[in-house]
């Protein structure tokens, strides 16, 4: 398919310093990432700790003992609707090992090959899908606490760094740091909370491990099980104390929630979905994620255990934007065009690969999931870095990720520094700046943070490059451009417009017209002369389809007419001269599918006034 430079985890290369003296790796960049296993004399194990808030997950009773061929899946009921269904997975072979009532979502294991299967006819169950394709680890039912390394000190003295430069970190910092009440969640291999540039912004109280799928709240549980979080979680807050380096908003706080699984650094759907509700439930105002959900890189909505792991993780990212967090992810590195999708050979990555054909409709996730915002990685010149992931209509923002010999430096486990590139590095800059927009807007919500990033972002025209598609205040390669720390600590620039977004799935059948509704309240007067109106709907040939926006009165202002033939999916923002409507009351996205052979849904759609 493509040369792929990084495994699930989003780095290209990376570099070591002790005490500021540099050693290359000569191992591969995925095998580079790889967690090393785990030796270290553990205090107190347990099957697993309790999770600290109810509302999120229940814990129950595991079994006995680990048996070979234990695997994961996903059952999803309607939100609320777990406790009916879960008698059902005992009683077909399986047992609860999380259940995230809230979303309707189980984490359950069984060894029966008819397992799937035979829930999937049990009353109240919608979707089952396996998420793995090999073994859970015995781990999973007694989990040991990562290494705590032992730390170096450093006489690395604080210096303006290209990337903090790139994206005006450095003249930012003159204005605000960043607030202590804005927490920020590594979602990653762990963190490093005894280093000297971390420790002063790490927030223990709200870190765990969600390896697994289920919250392991054990002091430590959240520690390192490679490099990869620490050297992210530095670039996004490291302490301006005068030594080592600075993150780009080191006044917030940093938790660590570990997703990676010890040995493999595999990050399967239930780990993801763990994260996703842990942060909603304990504040967290932004979290960045620099990896895909193993093991498929891309999650095909065809496949039945696939479509599950969507909507699980769906589901989760939903939760966690409607409790006030936002999503921030890498794009990937393997300078591949998300916006046409032809074929996949690198799934899955936890048995043997296969090549197989996919459409648009197969994503990334979380970083191709409606609200999450998608990073693509510069180089140290402003150009694209080469590895980086692009695709018009996906890529929202561009940030430092390094490339070539230039990387990105930060922190490593043990007090140490290092380069690593990869879009896994633009993606922490970003959840940084994200970071200083929250501390200077406090009421702000996701939607208006998402927006503040791509408003204040530096336009970034395409290249002489034929693959750059778009204008060039949005295209393919930069999204809305790069990100803007400087004007992030303002302030006092005002949201776009007020924001109201549907993130609910309508299925668009074969010759059928749906809508989805968005009530509107709270607007003074007419809609603008400039609504914009952005609309993500997944659909395979969309010269099929006929979009339309309905006023609150039943105007219609048609979007989209049957044009672009062949292309799958439509996901684009109009401007729509409204200001003849009233701006309260429902208004409507309107699709018309005119032909058959042909399905898909409207994933979501947004208005901004």
């Amino acid at each position: 398919m493509f040369s792929q430079i990084s495994s699930r985890l989003r780095t290209s290369a990376v570099a070591v310093a002790a005490l500021g003296t540099t050693a290359a790796l000569a191992a591969p960049a995925g095998l580079a990432q790889a967690a090393p296993t785990d030796t270290a004399p553990v205090a107190a194990r347990s099957a697993g700790a309790t999770q600290t808030s109810p509302t999120t997950v229940t814990k129950a009773a595991a079994p006995a003992a680990w048996a070979a061929g234990t695997r994961a899946y996903l059952v999803i009921t309607a939100p609320g609707g777990t406790s009916a269904v879960s008698g059902a997975v005992t009683s077909n072979g399986g047992s609860v090992f999380a259940s995230y009532d809230a979303i309707g979502v189980i984490v359950a294991h069984s060894t029966s090959t008819s397992f799937a299967s035979a829930m999937r006819s049990v009353t109240g169950v919608q979707q089952v899908g396996a998420t793995r394709t090999s073994d859970v680890p015995a781990d999973a039912y007694n989990p040991a606490l990562p290494a705590n390394p032992a730390q170096s000190a450093t006489t690395l003295t604080e210096s303006n760094r290209w990337d903090m430069t790139q994206i005006k970190a450095d003249q930012a910092w003159a204005v605000s740091t960043g607030s202590a009440s804005v927490k920020v969640g590594v979602l990653d291999t762990g963190v490093d909370d005894q280093h000297q540039d971390i420790a002063p912004n790490f927030n223990a109280a709200d870190s765990a491990s969600c390896a697994y799928g289920k919250a392991d709240t054990r002091a430590g549980a959240w520690r390192d099980v490679g490099t990869h979080g620490t050297h992210v979680a530095g670039t996004i807050a490291a302490a301006k104390n005068g030594k080592g380096v600075i993150g780009v908003a080191p006044g917030v706080k940093i938790s660590s929630v570990r997703i990676a699984e010890p040995t493999s650094s595999l990050f399967f759907a239930e780990n993801t979905i763990c994260g996703f509700m842990w942060a909603g439930d304990h504040g967290f105002k932004v979290t960045n994620n620099s990896y895909y959900t193993d093991p498929w890189q891309f999650n095909c909505p065809d496949n039945i255990d696939q479509a599950a792991i969507i909507e699980g993780v769906r589901r989760a990212q939903v939760y966690a934007e409607g409790k006030g967090s936002l999503q921030v992810a890498a794009a990937g590195n393997s300078n591949y065009d998300l916006a046409n999708k032809t074929t996949d050979s690198e799934s899955p990555n936890d048995s043997t690969p296969v090549t197989r054909t996919i459409t648009n409709a197969c994503i990334d996730i979380p970083t191709e999931l409606p609200g999450v915002v998608t990073v693509a990685a510069q180089a140290s010149g402003g150009a694209k870095s080469s590895y980086s992931n692009f695709g018009d209509g996906v890529i929202d923002v561009a940030a430092p990720g390094g490339d070539g010999a230039t990387g990105v430096y930060s922190t490593l486990p043990g007090g140490k520094y290092g380069s690593m590139s990869g879009t896994s590095m633009a993606s922490p800059h970003v959840a940084g700046v994200a970071a200083l927009i929250a501390s200077a807007n406090p009421a702000f919500t996701p939607a208006q943070i998402r927006d503040q990033l791509g408003a204040q972002a530096t336009d970034r025209a395409c290249p002489s490059d034929t693959r750059c598609k778009g204008t060039t205040t949005k295209n393919g390669f930069f999204g809305e451009g790069a990100v803007d720390a400087l004007k992030a600590v303002g302030g006092s620039t005002p949201p776009p417009g007020a924001y109201f977004e549907n993130l609910t799935d309508v299925a668009i059948a074969d010759n059928a017209t749906v809508e989805s509704a968005i009530t509107v309240s709270g607007v003074t007067g007419n809609a603008p002369a400039t609504l914009k109106v952005g609309v993500d709907v997944k659909h395979t040939y969309i010269g099929d389809l006929k979009v339309d926006l309905v006023a609150p009165d039943g105007t219609v202002y048609t979007l989209h007419n049957r044009t672009g033939s062949g292309t799958d999916n439509i996901v684009q923002t109009f401007t729509v001269n409204a200001s003849a409507e009233v701006a309260n009351g429902v208004w409507k996205l309107r699709v018309n599918d005119n032909a058959s052979q042909d399905t898909g849904k409207i994933d979501a759609w947004n208005l901004t006034f």
